[in-house]
């Protein structure tokens, strides 16, 4: 298994596919198939989140890390992707399963926690219920900022044939950015804080069977979903091939924040940025956040939830002349390209 190497930084990179439904739960494949297709999709590893299971196997297979998970998944509402744990947990009590995520040794994040929102502030068009995190005041360890299915859902208008043909086969033109609500509830458990609460991005892949229709349409294949929203994790050293090292290393990358977010239908490459997210760097004359990308893109650099910087550029550099927060967000033709997590200086 190998990972994109940066040698002027001396930096491996690793891409995942975070929140994906196996046959265990609601989605159609096996450990087998939905790891050929990660394959297929250039991913070194993938997290499977079945809805309030931990059957599916972990392993390497086809030369991808298959790390288990689980969605921890109340009726309606308080969906919440729970890593690192080792027995099932059944509760509909956020606060409860929170805890109990934590006494096993894990963390987890607020899956698609403003579920509902088309990207023009509408409600859904479509009969399918969202599923919200109901309680805000309710903490989560870290925040599903941005769920290709859930948005894709949100933007479904399924009252004809034809629009629901168009929403299959354009589908990605309706995934924009992360839901408004979720950055700003985001920036504000951040503020309030000394620590970082991470991000991740997620694809919530099921590769539904569809039978209403003449021929069984299969919605979304895994491979197709595996090259959306990916996580990319940064190293300073090669991963161990062993895999409970490898996973371990993996989960506590994602529990720092290590992760950069993309979206790969918009662009296929990775983004240069100096600083890694989830860092905490001390205040110094020389601080600067060098960003760079492969063609013009809309930069902005956020501090403690305000937009500092703005510019259409390859490159940014940055010095950071204040303590707090910092993140970037890098948007191609208007529409979300890649977002990091917080950097904190102090």
């Amino acid at each position: 298994m190998t990972a994109n190497k940066y040698e002027k930084l001396n930096i491996y990179q690793y891409m995942g596919g975070i929140h994906i439904h196996s046959a265990f739960s609601d989605g159609t494949g096996d450990v087998d198939l939905i790891s050929k297709a990660a394959k297929k999709a250039g991913l070194d590893f993938i997290i499977v989140t079945d809805h309030n299971s931990l059957d599916i196997e972990e392993g390497y297979y086809n030369g991808v890390c298959v790390i288990k998970g689980e969605e921890i998944s109340p009726d309606e509402k308080n969906h919440y992707l729970a890593f690192g744990i080792n027995e099932c947990i059944r509760s509909d009590n956020p606060k409860e399963f929170i805890e109990e995520v934590r006494k096993q040794g894990g963390f987890g994040f607020a899956a698609h926690p403003d579920e509902g929102k088309n990207k023009k502030g509408q409600c859904r068009k479509n009969s399918y219920a969202p599923i919200k995190w109901t309680d805000k005041n309710i903490i989560p360890d870290g925040i599903e900022i941005w769920n290709w299915f859930s948005q894709w859902g949100d933007n479904l208008n399924d009252s004809n044939i034809f629009s629901l043909i168009y929403s299959y086969l354009f589908g990605h033109k309706s995934v924009t950015r992360p839901n408004e609500d979720t950055m700003k509830w985001w920036d504000e458990l951040n503020n309030n804080t000394g620590e970082i609460i991470p991000a991740l991005g997620g694809i919530d892949s099921h590769a539904l069977i569809v039978n209403d229709y003449i021929i069984p349409i299969k919605i979304f294949p895994y491979e197709k979903m595996f090259n959306t929203i990916t996580n990319i994790l940064t190293f300073e050293k090669p991963l161990p091939e062993n895999f409970t090292a490898r996973k371990e290393q993996i989960l506590n990358a994602i529990k720092e924040g290590n992760n950069l977010i993309i979206n790969r239908k918009i662009d296929k490459h990775i983004p240069k940025i100096n600083l890694t997210g989830g860092l905490k760097v001390k205040l110094s004359d020389n601080l600067c956040l060098n960003i760079e990308t492969k063609k013009k893109a809309s930069i902005k650099i956020i501090h403690n939830g305000k937009e500092l910087y703005g510019k259409i550029a390859k490159k940014c550099n940055l010095i950071l002349k204040e303590a707090g927060k910092y993140r970037v967000e890098i948007k191609v033709k208007n529409k979300g390209f890649a977002y990091t997590n917080p950097i904190l200086v102090y």
